[in-house]
């Protein structure tokens, strides 16, 4: 039976833009959270995320948050997937168009502290709290997507500082697939990429030969192969 017109005009209808942030915690994928402070699920954490003003576009709604909640600034993000379900949030009808967004493995990027007065936080990906709502059907979609891009772009670099060892490089893809991988032939197919330049001479110290250092040849853009 077709739903009338008049029923359509009485349900409200609100849209929410969730942030699923990732970086990389020592030899982890770290993801940031925050805790509810209101119902529902209160004292739950949650991604961070808000409701859409009237006047706002959604990817201006998410970076705001992302500015809210960490001082990470020109990082990546993408639009991830738009979530629905009639029963996923008991304040009513609500659709949260979620994005994923990737910030360097750098401690001076991290949380702001607090965004809209919530307590933040990381965690590890592999050790998260119950997550509010459906924010960890969220969470690990985003988790997928990222994993599914690797092995034809260069998103994982996202992930890194300006500048980094191949070593380096090879630990964030093994954080991110869960798997060891051959150095040989990852680093063969990460200079056929022709992302990379070295540094020119500079190097850095290790527990054996100081290592070569490299930069992304074209920072803050993904490039796609296939």
């Amino acid at each position: 039976m077709a739903m009338s017109s008049e029923r359509y005009s009485q349900t409200p209808l609100f849209v929410r833009a969730e942030v699923v942030i990732f970086t990389i915690l020592g030899d982890r994928l770290g993801l940031l959270l925050g805790k509810r402070g209101r119902p529902p699920d209160r004292g739950r954490w949650a991604l961070p995320g808000g409701f859409v003003p009237i006047d706002e576009d959604l990817e201006s709604s998410a970076l705001r948050k992302l500015r809210e909640n960490t001082v990470a600034s020109g990082v990546y993000l993408e639009q991830l997937y738009t979530f629905g379900s009639p029963d996923r949030d008991p304040r009513g009808r609500v659709i949260s168009v979620a994005y994923y967004a990737l910030i360097p493995a750098d401690p001076a990027k991290q949380t702001s502290g607090h965004g809209q007065g919530r307590d933040a936080g990381w965690f590890t990906i592999d050790g998260l709290p119950e997550l509010a709502l459906d924010h960890a059907d969220i969470v690990a979609k985003a988790r997928r997507r990222l994993v599914s891009k690797l092995d034809y772009s260069t998103i994982a670099l996202q992930l890194l500082p300006k500048t980094f060892t191949l070593r380096e490089l090879q630990d964030v893809y093994e954080i991110l697939l869960g798997a060891p991988l051959d150095k040989r032939n990852f680093r063969k197919w990460v200079i056929a990429m022709a992302q990379l330049e070295e540094t020119g001479g500079e190097r850095r110290d290790g527990p054996h030969r100081p290592a070569k250092l490299y930069r992304h040849r074209f920072p803050g853009q993904v490039a796609f192969f296939r």
